[in-house]
C-alpha cells in the first residue's frame, strides 16, 4: 500500500462577518469606510462573509477584491433567498440559504462580527452575535453600530474573564483590524473552551 505523506495542515484563516445597510449610497461615508474595511480585512489574511447583498455588504466584498492579497473564495455571502444570481458580484462563493431574515443567525456565526451603520436586520445579527458570544466591533457613528458602540448590549456576563466586554467602537477601519489582532484570539479562545465543556443538547 502507498503511504501518504504527512502533511501539515496550514491553520484555518478567520471569517470576518461585515453586516450593514442594505442600500447605503455608492460613495458615501459608510460605504467608504466598509470598502476600506474589506480590503484591510484581505490585507490581513482573513476571510468575510457577509448576507451577499448589496450597499455594505457590497462594499465590504468589492474592497476585499482590491487587496493585493486577494484569493479566489475570500468571500462568502449567505443569501436570504434561494436565487444564487441575486448575490452581489463581488461574491466568490454564494450560498442561498432560502431563510430569509433568518440567514442573519448564520452570519453572526462568523469568527468575529463589524457592524457598519445598519438597521433592524444589522441590529438582528448584533443580538445574534451578543447572545453566541462573539467579538463584535462597530464601525463609524451611523445606524444600529453608532447607537451601540462601547456598550454592552444587556446585563449578561459573557466572559468572566473579559471585565471590560463590549461592542467595541471603531473610528475607522484600521482600528477595527487592530481591535481583531488584540482580542480574537482571547474571543475565539473562550467560545472554544465553552463548546469543550458545554453538554451536547
Amino acid at each position: 500500500m502507498k503511504k501518504v505523506a504527512n502533511r501539515t495542515q496550514p491553520p484555518r484563516r478567520r471569517t470576518i462577518a461585515v453586516i450593514g445597510d442594505a442600500s447605503c449610497k455608492f460613495n458615501s461615508k459608510t460605504e467608504l469606510h466598509a470598502r476600506r474595511l474589506g480590503t484591510l480585512l484581505i490585507d490581513s489574511g482573513y476571510r468575510i462573509i457577509t448576507g451577499g447583498m448589496g450597499g455594505i455588504m457590497e462594499a465590504a466584498c468589492r474592497g476585499a477584491k482590491e487587496s493585493k492579497r486577494y484569493r479566489e473564495g475570500d468571500t462568502v455571502g449567505l443569501l436570504p433567498g434561494h436565487a444564487p444570481s441575486a448575490a452581489n458580484p463581488f461574491v466568490d462563493i454564494v450560498i442561498p440559504t432560502g431563510l430569509d431574515y433568518g440567514r442573519n443567525y448564520l452570519v453572526a456565526h462568523s469568527d468575529a462580527v463589524v457592524a457598519v451603520g445598519g438597521g433592524a436586520g444589522t441590529l438582528s445579527e448584533i443580538c445574534y452575535a451578543w447572545m453566541h458570544k462573539r467579538l463584535i466591533i462597530a464601525l463609524g457613528d451611523e445606524g444600529w453600530a453608532g447607537k451601540l458602540a462601547g456598550e454592552k448590549l444587556d446585563w449578561r456576563i459573557r466572559y468572566g474573564d473579559i471585565p471590560d466586554d463590549r461592542i467595541y467602537a471603531a473610528h475607522n477601519p484600521q482600528k477595527v483590524i487592530k481591535f481583531l489582532g488584540q482580542l480574537l484570539p482571547v474571543y475565539n479562545a473562550g467560545i472554544a473552551e465553552r463548546e469543550n465543556t458545554s453538554p451536547v443538547r
